[in-house]
């Protein structure tokens, strides 16, 4: 079968033959491999009918696409057919597929269609803005007594709309995976015992959002998880013929399964089904950000019917670096100083391959892991990367190398830093910097537009258009020159559109200003001209107009193609969106607050080998699955990697909230108080903050060890004191570097 060579481990998974199995796979173990494999096995063994395949369940597209070449690959390989006997699915495909067979099992017209979470995500936002202008008053009660006037007026404005329509969400998508709908909601304050205005703010947002996608014809994401249960939990035949469709389930990243997905496989699977189910509950990282729990997987693997293998061996990186990872293991487990965050991260330790494996480990290099001590500000810190990238790339341009940050924030200061240098880089963070350059420069011309007689917006608009200009040092100062004289001029009508003899751009060549900025405001008019003349234009066309005057790459065309694209459609959706709302749109992609769809890494798949002697930047959620010859990781303080110690600040506690509260988590104690009672008490304000803190807290221990694993050769290690420069190195960085300054035998 290819080139695949099992390992004894492996093979013991692959000996699998039926009922129900969980495998435990650490970083680097080759699970994508294995499953693949046992796939093609079982459509090889005969097990399967004619009219029968092999279900796949995976986290993302970009594996969807990975499953099926190995797949196929390993069948071609047995002379078989490709493409027949198995099918790979995301959740949401799966679920996609489960609720076309019977759309009216849901309550939707057959013509329903699924709202992409940039228009879902802008429709709540509207939805809950306006729940708040509406109830002013609703938080008064939640701020902080400490706050002047000034800044409580900044607050409301600024800092609460987004508050709202964060926790709202939260509140959705929980109520959602306990396929709860806003009636039930609703039903059950009417029913309790005490006021929960939390939960009352988040059910009223609910039924608006639903009556919103109602009106539409349409559902999100959720929603379709939630449809596809309920098909199955209300027609027998359905849910038979699926069981006799696919008899055998294997499911991907199980780690980041949720209450709903367990419940459809189990449901599929039925009671003597055949699923394997394989992940590592130490690589689970998005429950802050989802429903996903990785107790679905640890409860599975402890079940009696269940045959639990491991797949502990892993040929990514040298056994100094799995030596720091299982050290990061056994401390938590032993040493922390919290006793609840010593089950975050559990065994198997990370074993090196056995002799004569195909996927040796790296030579063993100890004098390249740097656990730096340094107590860097914020800048010092960038610094100090920098300066290590510039004195690393150039003797290693056939190398691999990614900057790993836990936020997004800290990552476009990387990449400024590195295109400040002059530095070769690649951002991979939530939308490439192509997308926000991109978004970025339409947004300015957007601006000049709205506002055409404001002469800082055309000097803005001409810096844009002469963006390239102000890269090269020769010619910066020209550029800055031309839109400092654009900010002067009495008038915009004198630029543009000049009397007879009367011409303000003739009158600067008289005065002795730069030729060359001269000939660029003579050639900027017509430009001008052109964009204030496209105005009629719809909103697509206008970009496109506006892309051939800014663009002159292909991928920069795409892109505002894509943006064309989008626009359209918010404006589609908002047909009383004018210019200025179409503007702020844009904004919000430019500034990277949405995923821009079809741009996306996670839709397209990612090779870190595509960038040799390129420097990846992006965040360590992102970097998940994979792996690079040298990593750094930046920021682990007690901020972004806090503890659940009384000094630690969360930024899930808004500095404007009274008594550091949580409100997302609030809102879901509130609701888990309503529905859940045998797991939560009655409501008791702050218990959920301080969950939520233990929580947050072990999901950063195994984001810690998540961003360790990404390195095969070379690791550095890196903290900042903050902003405000009372930040502290994390406890768990500060254990690996003692066990590092004092190792004495680095057996992994």
């Amino acid at each position: 079968m290819g080139e695949f060579l099992p390992r004894p481990a492996q093979q013991r998974v692959l000996a699998y033959q039926d009922g129900r199995m969980g495998v435990a796979a650490v970083p680097g173990s080759g699970k994508t491999w294995t499953l693949s494999y046992l796939a093609a096995q079982i459509i090889r063994s005969g097990r399967l009918g004619d009219d029968q395949e092999v279900l796949v369940v995976t986290l993302v597209n970009s594996a969807v696409d990975n499953f099926r070449g190995r797949i196929n690959q390993f069948i071609q390989d047995l002379g078989l057919l490709p493409q027949i006997g198995y099918r790979v699915r995301t959740l949401h495909g799966l679920a996609h597929d489960i609720v076309r067979q019977r759309p009216d099992l849901a309550g939707l017209a057959d013509n329903f269609y699924i709202l992409d979470e940039r228009a879902a995500g802008q429709l709540l936002t509207d939805i809950a803005h306006t729940w708040l202008r509406t109830h002013p008053q609703s938080f008064e009660g939640l701020l902080s007594q400490e706050l002047e006037e000034n800044r409580l007026a900044w607050v409301r404005g600024n800092r609460l709309p987004d508050l709202v329509r964060d926790t709202a969400s939260a509140f959705i998508k929980r109520a959602k995976d306990w396929e709860l709908t806003p009636e039930q909601v609703a039903a059950q304050l009417e029913e309790a015992p005490a006021p929960l205005p939390l939960a009352e703010m988040g059910a009223d947002i609910y039924r608006d959002y639903q009556r919103a996608l109602a009106y539409r014809g349409a559902v999100d994401f959720d929603d379709l998880i939630r449809l596809a249960a309920q098909a199955l939990d209300t027609d027998p035949a359905l849910l038979a013929r699926l069981q006799e469709l696919w008899p055998y389930v294997l499911e991907d990243e199980a780690q980041d399964s949720s209450r709903l997905q367990e419940k459809i496989l189990r449901q599929l699977v039925g009671e003597q089904g055949n699923w394997v189910r394989v992940g590592d509950p130490n690589q689970a990282i998005f429950e802050t950000f989802t429903t996903a729990d990785p107790a679905f997987l640890r409860n599975f693997l402890e079940e009696e019917s269940v045959h639990r293998a491991e797949l502990p061996n892993s040929g990514r990186s040298t056994d100094s670096i799995m030596a720091l990872a299982n050290r990061l293991i056994d401390w938590t487990r032993v040493e922390h100083p919290v006793a609840d965050l010593r089950d975050a991260l559990s065994l198997p330790h990370i074993s090196p391959t056995p002799p004569g494996d195909p996927q040796p480990n790296p030579e063993d290099r100890p004098d390249r892991i740097a656990l730096v001590p340094n107590r860097f500000p914020p800048q010092a810190e960038l610094d100090a990367v920098a300066d290590s990238l510039e004195r690393w790339l150039p003797d290693n341009p056939d190398k691999t190398v990614a900057v790993l940050v836990p936020r997004n924030t800290r990552g476009f200061a990387v990449v400024e830093e590195l295109r400040r240098r002059g530095l070769p880089f690649h951002d991979n963070l939530r939308s490439a910097s192509a997308t926000r350059l991109a978004a970025g420069a339409l947004t300015n011309i957007f601006n000049y537009l709205i506002d055409p007689i404001s002469t800082r917006k055309l000097s803005t608009a001409f810096r844009v258009w002469r963006r390239d200009d102000r890269e090269a040092p020769e010619s910066h100062s020209r550029v800055e020159a031309a839109a400092a004289a654009l900010r002067r001029c009495p008038a915009v009508e004198a630029y543009l559109w000049p009397s007879t003899g009367l011409d303000w751009v003739d009158g600067l060549a008289g005065e002795g200003e730069d030729p060359q900025v001269v000939q660029w405001l003579f050639e900027f008019r017509p430009i001008v001209q052109r964009w204030q003349g496209a105005m009629l234009l719809p909103v697509d066309q206008l970009i496109i107009t506006l892309a051939q005057d800014l663009f002159d790459q292909p991928a920069d065309l795409a892109l505002a193609h894509k943006l064309a694209l989008v626009l359209k459609h918010a404006s589609g959706l908002n047909p009383e969106w004018r210019l200025p709302e179409l503007s702020e749109e844009l904004k919000v992609v430019a500034r990277n607050e949405r995923r821009f769809i079809g741009f996306d890494p996670d839709d397209t798949g990612f090779d870190p080998e595509m960038h040799k002697g390129e420097v990846v930047v992006t965040t360590m959620h992102k970097a998940k699955g994979l792996e690079w010859d040298r990593v750094y990781l930046m920021s682990v303080n007690n901020y972004d990697f806090p503890s659940a110690q009384p000094f630690d600040r969360f930024i899930a506690e808004k500095w404007f909230i009274r008594d550091r509260l949580d409100v997302q988590a609030e809102a879901l104690a509130q609701l888990a108080a309503l529905f859940d009672p045998d797991e939560y008490a009655w409501y008791e304000e702050g218990a959920a903050t301080l969950r939520s803190r233990l929580g947050y807290a072990a999901e950063r221990l195994r984001l810690f060890y998540v961003g360790i694993t990404r390195a095969c050769s070379e690791l550095i290690v890196t903290w900042n004191t903050g902003r405000q420069g009372d930040q502290a190195q994390s406890l768990p960085f500060s254990a690996l570097q003692a066990f590092w300054d004092h190792r004495e035998d680095l057996e992994p």
